[in-house]
């Protein structure tokens, strides 16, 4: 189990750009480069790139080495035309942007990859698998007891930390039924998703639309029915494709070593500290990650140092042989994959390109120019699935079109559902494609592409029935 965890901690990675603040985007230097050579390569290298990473299966090739490669010919590509413009600054200006914003990725993720390794080395996973084992329930129990958490936990922790947790646990509950994993990561991917959609800090998009004040804080839980309706739809048809049965019972008994409690107090801690030093004092989130990250730290140093006192005594606890044993919350950090961490470099750096030729703010005047709100904001649900959310959501709010508060909270809503239409659509679905490698893939959420798209069309068509009076008669 720890080993599962460990692997697949680091692939937190399908919404790379999920973590890139609006504001700081919008202040990288960008050139007009889409009629350009160099911007049609861009674009052509950075989809072979991408076709490279959705086969990974297939060519057993690292993600992180064809965006990499990717983002490396990209930008040398635009550092050479820029230069030969007379502006050889501007390329290395904005590279320094996104490092910048790969920089603050990085440490958000470490230390919530650290919490969530310490978790699973404190043995909190094996012990939720042995509860819910105890518990005798079936695979369809199981499969909307994990799709039902994962959408309430999601808007108070992030989409991505709970589809990881929950996935370990459906890993460890449904060994050996491929069809259930299948079918129970999709539905946690899509709940997760629905469940950030309708918090303000559920998701990264929620938060770049309240920090920039079009919707106010309350406001996002008008979204919580069509959310709702988001995941229900896909979860009531995948229903009676679960297997029926009951997973067996190993008689297993795990307890979670000494600390156990106190790390997930603590992760509780970090993740409150991360919202409030984004809401209220202005600061990134990766801040509250860091500093709660030395708060699991110092709690590491006082339970070693307490571990060996007992150990010195001769302590142990009653029924649990070698559970006084030391922790180390450097050897939880080492434990991360760097390709992974690479990975969100090179997308990061790819999609940045991208922006810099001015792609994406030319989509969203064609969008909203053209289109009309309402059909460009379910159209730009539907594209992040493939570009991911949060580039999307960027050229939303830099284009700034006038639309009401129902249309602002319509592209919160498909935004945040949208990727869940592919597994690579999001953050959640490339993490649980590395965490139940073999067993939910591309392809395998690609056969319910069709239901959790009528939950889309049901969400998109709940919001505008139920929220109504928040969309002004045109005229």
């Amino acid at each position: 189990m720890i080993d599962v965890v460990r692997r697949s901690l680091p692939l937190l990675a399908g919404g790379v750009a999920a973590c890139i603040p609006g504001a700081a985007l919008a202040a990288v230097p960008q050139v007009n480069l889409t009629t350009h050579w160099a911007g049609y390569a861009a674009l052509a290298l950075f989809a072979l790139a991408y076709v490279m990473v959705v086969l990974e299966e297939f060519t057993h090739l690292r993600k992180s080495q064809p965006v990499m490669l990717a983002a490396g010919v990209i930008w040398a590509l635009l550092a050479a035309v820029t230069a030969r413009q007379g502006m050889p600054e501007l390329a290395h200006a904005a590279v320094g942007g996104y490092l910048l914003q790969y920089a603050e990725l990085l440490l958000f993720l470490l230390a919530a990859m650290t919490y969530v390794n310490a978790m699973s080395e404190r043995n909190v996973f094996e012990a939720l698998r042995c509860w819910l084992l105890r518990r005798n329930l079936g695979y369809r129990s199981l499969f909307w007891i994990t799709g039902g958490i994962a959408f309430l936990l999601s808007p108070f922790l992030d989409n991505l930390t709970t589809a990881l947790v929950l996935c370990a646990v459906l890993l460890a509950v449904g060994a050996g039924n491929a069809r259930f994993i299948t079918l129970g990561c999709i539905s946690i991917v899509v709940a997760a998703n629905a469940g950030g959609a309708f918090s303000p800090f559920g998701d990264i998009t929620t938060l770049m639309v309240w920090q920039r004040g079009v919707v106010g804080f309350w406001q996002f839980f008008a979204l919580f029915l069509p959310a709702l309706v988001n995941w229900l739809v896909p979860a009531l048809l995948m229903h009676f494709a679960v297997p029926r049965g009951v997973p067996q019972n190993s008689g297993d008994h795990v307890r979670m070593k000494r600390g156990a409690g106190g790390i997930v107090a603590l992760f509780a801690v970090t993740i409150l500290l991360a919202v409030a030093f984004h809401s209220f004092l202005g600061l990134p989130p990766f801040l509250g990650m860091i500093t709660g990250l030395a708060l699991l730290k110092l709690y590491g140093w006082q339970l070693d140092r307490s571990n060996r006192q007992l150990a010195i005594v001769g302590f142990e606890p009653e029924g649990t042989p070698g559970e006084i044993d030391s922790f180390d919350s450097y050897e939880q950090v080492a434990r991360a994959e760097w390709d992974t961490l690479l990975f969100f470099f090179g997308v990061i750096m790819c999609v940045g390109a991208l922006g810099f030729c001015g792609y994406l703010a030319l989509a969203s005047q064609h969008f909203y120019g053209g289109l009309g709100p309402t059909t460009a904001n379910i159209l730009v649900g539907l594209l992040s699935s493939v570009l991911d959310n949060i580039p999307m959501m960027v050229a939303v709010l830099q284009m700034n079109p006038d639309m009401s508060t129902g249309q602002w909270l319509l592209v919160t809503l498909t935004a945040g559902v949208g990727g869940s239409l592919l597994s690579i659509g999001s953050a959640a679905g490339v993490a649980l494609m590395g965490q139940a490698r073999g067993q939910y893939t591309f392809f395998g959420h690609l056969k319910w592409t069709w239901a959790i798209a009528l939950g889309y069309a049901a969400s998109v068509a709940t919001h505008l029935w139920v929220n109504a009076s928040l969309f002004p008669p045109p005229g």
